[in-house]
């Protein structure tokens, strides 16, 4: 499998920038196509961006047009953007742009979500997530992979002091990565799983494989 044609949401966050850095590293991939708010510096002449205003996707549908398969690590915080603002990222532009890559032919989804989504769930993070999860799956994609990491280990540009504190207490006893996983191994899951070959069927009903934290450590470092 060669000259595949990635396109990545999100790319500038945890899992998006590790997960860009590996498409480019991959062979498999003759182009990945970055979808943002916002450009930022890049260091390969596979990699190209195209800038969109989210709250206004319609406008850009032909940012859309031509990726083979597509992932999505869009996300950001209620401390960060507020309850209205972290639904509206997490999950209305998650749909929002997924829609308009189904509409333009693209096969594959891959969404980054969380370890608990639950739609039903009475808070608000794993609840967002949860309702993500069932509105991009209703959309019927060809093929629709959803990871579900734990606790992401990272150094973050951004500072999270709640969530440093997680990190160092997990990373202190969580030696099996029972309940955390580093960005750079999603990453790689997300890639391995995407160009591995799929055996033919004849059922015309979306295929939805879901990723525990476990899966995905299988995947990405195995």
């Amino acid at each position: 499998m060669s000259g595949l044609v990635a396109l990545v949401l999100g790319g500038t966050g945890e899992v998006g920038r590790e997960l860009v850095r590996e498409l480019v590293a991959n062979p498999a991939f003759s182009r990945v196509v970055m979808v943002g708010r916002r450009e930022v510096q890049l260091d390969s002449d596979k990699a190209e961006q195209k800038v969109v205003d989210f709250d206004n996707l319609d406008l850009y549908k032909e940012a859309f047009q031509g990726a083979q398969v597509s992932f999505c690590c869009l996300g950001t915080t209620r401390g960060k953007a507020g309850t209205k603002g972290f639904v509206k990222v997490d999950r209305d532009y998650v749909v929002h742009a997924a829609r308009l890559l189904k509409e333009a032919g693209c096969p594959h989804f891959n969404l980054v979500s969380y370890s608990g989504a639950n739609k039903n769930a009475f808070f608000l993070y794993p609840k967002t997530k949860g309702e993500a999860e069932s509105m991009v799956t209703e959309i019927n994609f060809p093929r629709l992979s959803i990871f579900r990491p734990a606790l992401l280990l990272c150094e973050r540009e951004e500072t999270r002091p709640v969530e440093k504190i997680a990190q160092v207490v997990v990373r202190g006893f969580d030696w099996r990565n029972k309940i955390s996983i580093g960005t750079d191994t999603v990453a790689r899951a997300m890639v391995i799983n995407a160009l591995e070959p799929q055996s033919p069927t004849k059922s015309e009903e979306c295929k939805v494989e879901i990723f525990q934290n476990t899966d995905i450590l299988r995947l990405g470092i195995d």
